[in-house]
């Protein structure tokens, strides 16, 4: 497997990612945007198996429409012809691995909900702790692109062990307080750039907003906010706007 300057530095920002503290749903939506760059992707979606309900919850999605998902929750999760077979894999697996294409485009869940967002090519990552299925990655191109390849399936891979302990960590830490740090004892200050995009998240405004506010693409306000999260010490958008409220608005 050959990996371009590209793939490697989004590599290494989702493996750093994954070995640092994060909310859980904080992590599953950043590390969706980068995977979805890693793989030239367009469609996102991250849901966690509850065993009690038999159903995926708590879903986190890039680009996909509210009310299709809202659809899935309620109906097509339960007339699934694909996703329940792929659950099974430790490893990624595409939805071509479990049903022939043609097959998929007949079906109720492919036409009514699939379609609707123009998701066509599938490739899913199933975080599997022991016999726990404790998060997913659902990656999703348009009709316009190719089938995943091999190598992308090699590189969702390389990713899974890293992301299954990150998501495990996660688990651990819900609920705990962040302790507020000084702006005395930071051990770097924000650059401005930084407390911008900070300054906006305190202010409610969501990723794609901070986006088109500051002129900049997604991927760059979340790199932003995870430096800010580390410099301030803080894990969460709430921790975020109460350490920033100590924070002077920094120079240049």
């Amino acid at each position: 497997m050959f990996l371009n300057t590209r793939q490697l530095s989004l590599l290494s920002h989702i493996m750093q990612a994954l070995a640092e503290p994060h909310e859980e749903m904080a992590l599953r939506e950043q590390i969706g945007s980068w995977v979805l760059d890693l793989l030239q992707a367009q469609f996102y979606a991250s849901f966690v198996w509850q065993p009690g309900s038999q159903a995926f919850e708590r879903p986190v999605v890039i680009n996909m429409d509210p009310g299709n998902l809202d659809r899935y929750l309620a109906h097509y999760q339960y007339h699934d012809p694909i996703t329940p077979v792929m659950q099974r894999y430790r490893v990624a697996i595409r939805s071509t691995d479990v049903m022939a294409q043609p097959a998929l485009m007949r079906t109720e869940f492919f036409n009514d909900f699939l379609a609707r967002d123009g998701l066509h090519w599938g490739v899913n990552l199933y975080a599997w702790q022991g016999g726990h299925n404790i998060g997913d990655m659902r990656i999703w191109r348009d009709k316009r692109r190719e089938n995943f390849s091999a190598d992308d399936l090699q590189l969702l891979d390389l990713i899974g062990p890293a992301y299954v302990a990150a998501l495990a960590r996660a688990r651990q830490g819900q609920g705990a307080v962040a302790v507020p740090v000084a702006s005395s004892v930071l051990a770097a200050p924000l650059s401005p750039r930084e407390w911008q995009a900070a300054r906006m998240v305190a202010q409610g405004l969501a990723d794609k907003e901070i986006a088109r506010a500051l002129g900049v693409s997604i991927t760059t306000v979340r790199t932003h906010l995870e430096r800010s999260f580390r410099k301030l010490g803080v894990h969460n958008r709430a921790g975020l706007a109460h350490a920033l409220s100590q924070c002077p608005e920094p120079r240049g």
